[in-house]
């Protein structure tokens, strides 16, 4: 990079300050361009994943099982932040309920699919109802600087929406899949993660009136 600049220079027959200008703005450029190629998000906001290639076009309990395995990792990584983050000692708690629950869904929708569609491409699919809902708002950066109870209302804030967002997959799951063992875990998740949406929304009233 430094070659570059001093090339420029001694190319333009100008005085060091007068070239100046056209160094800041190279500089600039540079920068922004390795920024673009890099795709890197200053803003902290975690991007939504993206759909595999033609996801949609392969069969629906292959799309649920890689999408909701998208879905269970970006729970966990959340609620491990929450087990040693968290000011209340419920909230630590049920985020290692909702690690030690949604890996061992993981690893057995990870089974499923050795099973069923071991040869099969990843199936991810943005689309399927409540996914994106559920990635709308997630920003890991901005809770990793909170502290306290700050810290516990934007959990809580990002996980309700996530959950809703499961159970709308679910719902959908018991309608289309096909296998027995995706409707039953659909329906698993729906009765647990309603209930958890009620807890939540109770801690969420409790905790913000207490602040």
């Amino acid at each position: 990079m430094r070659m570059q600049f001093q090339n420029i220079c001694e190319i333009i027959p100008w005085s060091y300050s007068k070239c100046m200008p056209a160094l800041l703005i190279f500089s600039v450029v540079a920068l922004f361009g390795m920024t673009g190629c890099n795709k890197v998000d200053t803003s902290g906001t975690q991007r939504a994943p993206t759909s595999s290639k033609d996801a949609a076009s392969v069969p629906y309990d292959l799309q649920f099982i890689d999408t909701m395995m998208v879905h269970h990792q970006s729970a966990v990584d959340m609620a491990k932040l929450a087990a040693t983050k968290a000011q209340h000692t419920e909230l630590k708690d049920y985020a290692q309920t909702i690690v030690q629950d949604q890996e061992r869904e993981v690893a057995q929708m990870g089974e499923w699919r050795k099973q069923w569609y071991a040869d099969q491409p990843k199936a991810e699919n943005m689309d399927m109802p409540g996914m994106m809902d559920s990635m709308k708002g997630m920003d890991m950066g901005h809770m990793k600087m909170l502290e306290g109870a700050d810290f516990d209302l934007m959990f809580l804030d990002m996980m309700i929406p996530h959950h809703q967002g499961a159970v709308t997959m679910s719902k959908d799951a018991l309608l289309k899949a096909e296998h027995t063992e995706i409707k039953t875990l659909a329906q698993q998740i729906m009765d647990a993660q309603q209930k958890e949406i009620e807890m939540m929304n109770n801690w969420k009233t409790a905790w913000a009136g207490a602040k």
